[in-house]
């Protein structure tokens, strides 16, 4: 039974599943949309949702919280200056996931998470 445990594996061992939610945080704050699995983009959400809601915060700790995560520092720049001033009224749903088909190899369905506004 999985009572009470939460998370998808996709996969992965641990290493490999934290690097991948890194690299993908660090591309969807950059570049505002990433394409990817479904899966994998229903277990970013919380975590680039998590992400934007410090950036807003602007402390200190915070910016060494974020710097700790993402990989990119004109990111954490970008997060703490133009992200957090775009959602300063929104309190939270900062993304949004679309359904974008299925992958021709595997047939997995696809989805684009992307930033909302």
């Amino acid at each position: 039974m999985r009572h009470k445990v939460h998370g998808r594996k996709l996969g992965k061992d641990t290493a490999h599943r934290k690097a991948l939610f890194r690299k993908l945080v660090t591309d969807l704050l950059d570049y505002g949309k990433v394409d990817t699995t479904l899966a994998r983009a229903r277990e970013v959400r919380p975590i680039a949702e998590r992400i934007i809601t410090v950036g807003k915060k602007g402390t200190l700790a915070g910016r060494r919280r974020v710097l700790a995560f993402v990989y990119d520092d004109k990111v954490v720049e970008k997060l703490f200056g133009e992200l957090a001033e775009r959602y300063s009224e929104r309190q939270g749903g900062y993304t949004r996931i679309i359904k974008t088909g299925f992958r021709a190899g595997d047939g997995s369905p696809t989805a684009r998470i992307e930033l909302i506004d």
